[in-house]
């Protein structure tokens, strides 16, 4: 049974208060509209992590609060602070310790968008995939038993979707 990923960028946050510290910024309007659509996307596909891990940055778990409705409520959310404006490698370290089948990961660009990239064996066909814009979601399958053995060009991108697909 192949290992599934859920790599999803927060959704687009405020910039109202220059004084605020970036690791607080919360969700706009839109990302307050966009996260839920993500959610419900994946629901409707079946891509139900059983693990979600997020920066702990305010606008990442607001993402996975306003997807969670959608997605089961045996998925966990755990508060993973190597995230947080991570490189790529350091991303991919996280993702290498986890034991559930199917893990999601919400964080920042522009590791999230590096990582995407170097996983994917293919890269889905959309215009958006290098930019990986805000709730940017790619679902990877790897053909491996556990993620240590998750490496570069390793994974299958089984879906791919921005909020601008999927809201009018």
């Amino acid at each position: 049974m192949p290992l599934t990923l859920i790599l999803a960028r927060h959704a687009k946050s405020a910039w109202d208060d220059p004084t605020q510290d970036d690791f607080d910024r919360p969700l706009n309007r839109r990302g307050r509209k966009s996260a839920p659509a993500i959610g419900a996307w994946l629901a409707s596909k079946g891509y139900l992590p059983d693990v979600v891990l997020v920066s702990g940055a305010r606008r990442t778990v607001e993402t996975w609060e306003r997807m969670s409705p959608h997605l089961p409520e045996t998925a966990e959310m755990q508060s993973a602070p190597a995230l947080y404006i991570a490189e790529p490698q350091v991303i991919l370290g996280v993702l290498r310790s986890q034991t559930a089948p199917s893990v999601m990961l919400i964080g920042h660009n522009p590791g999230f968008a590096l990582l995407a990239n170097a996983l994917a064996a293919t890269p889905p066909d959309h215009e958006k995939f290098d930019q990986y814009p805000t709730a940017a979601t790619t679902v990877f399958e790897f053909d491996v038993d556990t993620w240590s053995e998750v490496a570069p060009g390793s994974g299958r991108v089984v879906d791919f979707a921005v909020p601008r697909d999927l809201l009018d």
